[in-house]
């Protein structure tokens, strides 16, 4: 299915606009798993399997399970989504972005090796380090436009022609690369009149929203500034304050009460 198509089914299904992300972090495991052999797929995919009628996506970030030499680890985890809770697209979260044959490269990567529904691309190397992505047209390309880093300002809010420079990046995806429908943006929560401004110009694109729970981005603002008139068009995600809600045996439970938490919360702003 239609990365797009997987992603509105599950808004609807799940009731649900929250993207569990998938950091694993070893030391900050439960105890008892810490020296598990499988020790990250076996943390990943309770996590998973304990908020995935929770979510309407989930977001593997590469880097965490590369470091680790966890690849194998997130191969599975991907597979196991697929495999147990199918209608629930996975976004790789690997920010790439270069060009020629090495783009096409990731796109192999991301689409074929991982099976991934969708992936996150820097946009700043222009279009035909985008293109080979774009051109997968049942998959999702989700590009960096505002995020939620401090530093954020120090390049994006750059004037260029009388706009800040993420706004020009916002419409020239929406306008001239979104040919096949796939295109989302990554705007972070930290920043609310971005968000705001970002809607306006996109329309019903969707958009990834970091920076909810530990860095401080406020879950009312995102609805009222980044929903789509319909109530939709956000996957808000949120990774250690889920993953990492509890440190016990019960940690699959506590991560399930965290994410039903935001569910609810953005929920509650989603009918005001």
């Amino acid at each position: 299915m239609h990365f797009m198509q997987s992603l509105q089914a599950a808004w609807i299904r799940n009731n649900s606009l929250v993207c569990v992300g998938l950091d694993p972090e070893p030391a900050k495991f439960p105890v008892h798993l810490q020296q598990h052999p499988d020790a990250v797929f076996e943390f990943c995919r309770t996590i998973i399997d304990a908020t995935a009628d929770l979510a309407c996506s989930f977001k593997p970030q590469i880097a965490h399970f590369a470091a680790l030499r966890a690849d194998d680890a997130l191969e599975r985890l991907i597979a196991h989504i697929h495999a147990k809770h199918p209608g629930i697209p996975v976004i790789l979260d690997a920010k790439r972005g270069d060009i020629g044959s090495t783009a096409q490269h990731y796109v192999s990567e991301a689409f074929d090796r991982y099976a991934a529904d969708a992936v996150t691309l820097n946009p700043y190397l222009g279009r035909d380090s985008v293109q080979p992505f774009l051109d997968r047209a049942d998959k999702g390309v989700i590009l960096l436009c505002h995020t939620s880093n401090p530093g954020a300002a120090d390049l994006q809010d750059l004037d260029v022609g009388g706009k800040p420079l993420y706004q020009h990046v916002a419409q020239i995806i929406a306008r001239d690369w979104n040919t096949h429908g796939n295109c989302a943006l990554v705007t972070g929560a930290t920043w609310p009149e971005q968000l705001a401004e970002v809607r306006a110009l996109v329309g019903d694109v969707p958009l990834l929203v970091p920076g909810i729970g530990a860095q401080g981005g406020d879950v009312e603002a995102v609805v009222r500034n980044g929903c789509t008139a319909d109530g939709t068009g956000l996957m808000i995600s949120s990774s250690r304050a889920i993953l990492y809600a509890g440190k016990g045996e019960d940690f699959a439970e506590a991560a399930r009460k965290a994410a039903l938490d935001l569910r609810d919360s953005i929920n509650h702003y989603r009918k005001r």
